[in-house]
């Protein structure tokens, strides 16, 4: 099984981003990703074993980060991996501290997770669209903002026509920033 650690939308998120997707003049063999799927990934695993998965779990009830608000600022077309995705050009810092403790929590299970070495940087986006052969024509986006107050450990299931998401566990975010 596939998975990774994502902020989830709400309802109200969901209609936004759904919003930012529309207004794509995108090319008739573009996918667009259907709104049930959207996510802000921040951390892929990849394939793991159903033991591994109480590891990651744990990973995530460990973590002490405040909720945010994301700014969601921009579209950009990422050509390497043909897709149209709705960025936050600058996260915020209780974002950025939620994906370096993931990361730093994941280290010491790097080998036995089969995690890469190179752990990409953190580009906090939401993908609207995929197999964009052709890059768009893309106009300045209407802003919105996604208050994350949740992350969730995420099911991958890509072995159909469309890829399948679903949501293994939730763990609340803080009020507030943690105490030292």
């Amino acid at each position: 099984m596939r998975l990774f650690f994502a902020l989830w939308p709400d309802a109200l998120t969901r209609a936004r981003i759904a919003n930012a997707g529309e207004v794509l003049r995108l090319d008739s063999g573009a996918r667009p990703v259907q709104p049930q799927n959207y996510h802000l990934t921040l951390a892929f695993i990849g394939e793991v074993t159903k033991s591994q998965v109480a590891v990651l779990q744990q990973i995530g009830r460990a973590q002490r980060a405040p909720g945010c608000t994301i700014d969601i600022d921009a579209y950009e077309y990422w050509e390497e991996s043909q897709v149209v995705v709705a960025v936050a050009r600058e996260p915020p810092p209780a974002l950025t501290l939620l994906w370096l403790q993931l990361r730093e929590n994941l280290l010491p299970h790097r080998a036995a997770l089969n995690l890469s070495r190179r752990q990409p940087p953190l580009r906090a986006h939401v993908t609207l669209a995929r197999k964009v052969v052709q890059a768009p024509v893309l106009q300045a986006m209407s802003p919105f903002c996604w208050n994350a107050r949740s992350f969730s450990l995420v099911l991958s299931d890509t072995s159909g026509a469309h890829s399948v998401y679903t949501v293994v566990e939730t763990w609340p975010l803080l009020d507030e920033w943690p105490k030292p």
